[in-house]
């Protein structure tokens, strides 16, 4: 057989042994121990979308674009690593008054005059107020409610808008239940959806009843002295439609102005706004 330099290493392909040959059968089982395969580095691929370390000098070179911008990059320097004090102490000689703002002084003025007011501060907004009583508080509500299969229990107003909450009888259980709105008398309008919101017992005990809930987003422009929301509530179940409208009348509110009291003890919370 030929000899085989020292400094190489036989390959020998598994499964194919040399007939004949004890020499090279030898060699095939210290080829694994001697000589070890060569060590492929790890690449490791750049992302296209990920731009070069080239790019991103030439980026940082480049002049800024945007108005008003006097360099291309914005550093932040403190005063300690410039040799300067991080406080600065002002001294106020004896009779000098020490500047204080316009709207501190305005507001300390408030304070003083809440301070010597021995009556309750009243202040008036503009909100809007229901034209009817609560159908909830009415001795009537349940004969409404079986009368005309959907009913308005209670509605309350905040800045934002109305909320309010609807009655209905569980006719079926598939059931919608909405409100239709207007703020100029119905020359246009919009709907709401109402969501379910519980299920509670009749009160005679016969039935059950599914409460609703709903809000009416009211723009400001219509919080205005004198100003009106009119709507009214639809009960669709089972192909049929069913109305409270308060009785024809539809449900109004008119916006007006509310008295406010904010009681003494409350004056100081006024320190809070300076």
């Amino acid at each position: 057989p030929p000899a085989v330099p020292r400094d190489s290493c036989l390959t020998l392909r598994s499964g194919t042994p040399v007939k004949g040959d004890p020499q090279a059968n030898n060699l095939q089982s210290s080829a694994s121990s001697s000589c070890d395969p060569a060590l492929r580095p790890i690449i490791r691929r750049r992302a296209r979308s990920l731009p070069t370390s080239l790019e991103r000098r030439k980026a940082a070179a480049a002049p800024c674009r945007v108005p008003g911008c006097q360099s291309s990059m914005n550093r932040v320097r403190f005063a300690d690593a410039l040799g300067l004090e991080l406080t600065e102490v002002k001294v106020f000689q004896k009779g000098e008054d020490p500047s204080i703002p316009l709207h501190v002084l305005s507001r300390l003025s408030i304070n003083s005059d809440l301070w010597h007011s021995s009556s309750d501060l009243e202040f008036t907004m503009q909100c809007l107020v229901p034209d009817f009583q609560q159908p909830a508080d009415c001795m009537d509500f349940s004969s409404r409610l079986q009368e005309q299969q959907v009913c308005l229990e209670r509605v309350t107003s905040s800045d934002l808008g109305l909320s309010g909450t609807i009655q209905v009888l569980n006719v079926a259980f598939e059931k919608q239940v909405s409100v239709r709105y207007t703020f100029n008398h119905w020359k246009s309008l919009h709907e709401v959806c109402a969501r379910w919101h519980s299920s509670i017992p009749e009160k005679n005990g016969q039935g059950q009843v599914d409460v609703f809930t709903f809000f009416l987003p009211v723009p400001p422009f219509i919080l205005q002295l004198c100003s009106v929301v009119q709507f009214a509530a639809r009960y669709q179940v089972n192909g049929w439609e069913y109305w409270d409208n308060n009785r024809g009348k539809n449900y109004s509110l008119t916006c007006r102005t509310h008295p406010l009291k904010m009681p003494r003890e409350c004056e100081e919370s006024w320190i809070h706004f300076i």
